[in-house]
Formats: structure tokens, sequence, C-alpha cells
């Protein structure tokens, strides 16, 4: 079921993430003040958007759990967050490069942009190992999701806190008194967003698909082997 339609979304994803590369590299021009590193921009920034709506996203499935006990929404909500910390993982990593060719520094703490984005990167760590420590599988569902919520709603005040900042050592370059980015920066900018949030859903979909499989052979094992001497314990949910 979650394998259907994967391949043609890989597809689309590796092709729209070669086009964007593309523009990046010989259409969108060079900043006028960075150079060549300002390009980083249209890697980071979108791992920066797309993490955070995952994160969010993974909120909004957690509610469905709570709402109706389905554990494919506790799947989904695993699934999102997984996928989200691991692009949050390579937003601070490509941050860190940019950071260091633009200001000398690898981190810079008096930016509110960095700071809030790691504070919500380490909140959402947490989500690991609080539900790994519950054994029993519904508690563990129940218990993960009102985190997910929690931590979901959380998420905005990071943008929040960009927006109202008073420091400029991180560039607005929205909305700035140059009228922002120029037309062929604001395209490509658009088309590695679109590019990003595309395979941030094949690496969801994959995932799940994976689970499901891997959720289904030890259905079988269990039904094959002896009788069971109780439910098993487990660090993430199985997709029926």
């Amino acid at each position: 079921m979650y394998g259907k339609g994967l391949k043609p979304l890989s597809i689309a994803a590796v092709a729209m993430l070669a086009v964007s590369l593309s523009l990046v590299f010989f259409y969108a021009p060079l900043d006028a003040d960075q150079g060549f590193i300002q390009k980083i921009f249209y890697i980071h920034v979108p791992l920066a958007t797309v993490a955070l709506l995952g994160f969010i996203v993974g909120g909004l499935f957690a509610v469905a759990h709570l709402r109706t006990g389905n554990s494919r929404w506790d799947a989904y909500s695993y699934v999102s967050i997984h996928i989200s910390v691991i692009f949050g993982v390579a937003v601070l990593i490509t941050g860190a490069i940019w950071a260091k060719a633009s200001w000398g520094h690898w981190w810079v703490w008096n930016e509110p942009t960095l700071v809030s984005f790691l504070i919500v990167f380490l909140l959402y760590c947490t989500y690991y190992p609080f539900r790994y420590a519950i054994e029993d599988r519904d508690q563990q569902a129940r218990y993960a999701s009102v985190f997910a919520v929690t931590a979901g709603a959380f998420v905005p005040l990071n943008f929040l806190a960009v927006r109202m900042a008073q420091s400029l050592v991180h560039p607005r370059v929205f909305a700035t008194t140059n009228g922002g980015l120029p037309g062929s920066m604001m395209l490509t900018f658009l088309c590695c967003l679109a590019a990003v949030a595309l395979l941030w859903v094949t690496l969801v979909k994959f995932e799940l698909a994976a689970k499901s499989a891997s959720g289904q052979v030890k259905r079988l094992r269990r039904a094959i082997d002896a009788p069971s001497t109780g439910p098993s314990s487990r660090i993430a949910p199985e997709v029926s």
C-alpha cells in the first residue's frame, strides 16, 4: 500500500533536484556581497523550511492519532519527525558552512535565527529517548503523540523569534529595503523549495513502505513460531 506510487515519486524528486541544482549553478546570478558561497542559501533555507513544516505535520498526525487511536497516524507522525530531524542535521551543517564563509565563525550565539532553530532541533532529538523509554505500545504511542503535538505548537515560535529579533546578522532576503530577491533568484529558490519538499515526501513514503514490509515479516514470523510469550517492546511504530 505505502509503496504504491513510490517509483514515479522518486523519479520526480530526482528530476526536480537536478533542475533546481542546474538553476542554482547556471542560472541564478552571483550575490554582489557574498559571491559564490551565497548559493548555499538555495539549499540551506529550503531544508530549514521543510524541516520545520515537517515537524508541524508530525504534530498534526499526532492529533489525528489522539483523536482516533489509529496506530497508522502514530506511524505517520513518527516518520515525519524522523525525516525532519535528518533534514535538521543538514540545516545545521549547511548553516555552519555558510557562517564560516561569511562571518568567519562556525557558529554565532547572538544570532536568534541560528539559536532558535537549534533549540527546536534539540527539542525533537529528545523525542527518541522519550519514546524508547516506554515499553507498552499503546502508552508509547499516546505519550509520543502528546509530545509531538506540544513540540509542534512550539515550532512557530522559531519563525516569530526570527521576525521579532533586532539582530540583523542573519540575512533578511525576502523583505529588504532593496525589494528582496530579484526574479531569477526567487525562481531558483522556489524551485529548490519544491524539490526539497518533494524529497521529504518521497523519503517519508519510502520509510513508511519499509516499515510496512518489516511489520508484515514480523507478523508472519510470529504466526509461524511458537505461541508468543507476551507483547514485545519496540522503539518505533509498526505500520499495518
